[in-house]
């Protein structure tokens, strides 16, 4: 498994507002290897607020096919030029991709009868 995480630097304010776009139901969930996607807010930034945009993939191929795919480029289109999306200041500052193998797992121990 790998987890992708696109860490995103906001304006102060905006990471709450933002953090419900990532898990919109959409194409990606069918996507071929997609396990999950969880939004994490960092917790005392007084600059900016930022969001890691983890994804679990089964593998780097599946993610490969995601990155190319229609629906990939759909969910990441900019706005028209003449939109009045595209006159709205962007509340993003600037983001990075990192990428992770997953080499060490614990999960909880079942309940007990």
């Amino acid at each position: 498994m790998i987890v992708v995480t696109n860490r995103i630097k906001v304006k102060t304010g905006m990471a709450e507002k933002m953090a419900g776009r990532f898990t919109q139901p959409g194409p990606l969930q069918s996507m071929k290897g997609f396990v999950k996607v969880e939004v994490l807010i960092t917790k005392n930034l007084t600059d900016y607020d930022e969001l890691n945009v983890n994804m679990y993939w089964e593998d780097m191929d599946s993610f490969s096919v995601w990155r190319n795919s229609d629906a990939f480029k759909q969910a990441h289109k900019r706005p028209e030029p003449d939109s009045d999306a595209a006159k709205k200041e962007s509340p993003i500052i600037g983001s990075e991709l990192l990428m992770y193998d997953v080499a060490s797992v614990l999960e909880s121990a079942p309940a007990q009868s």
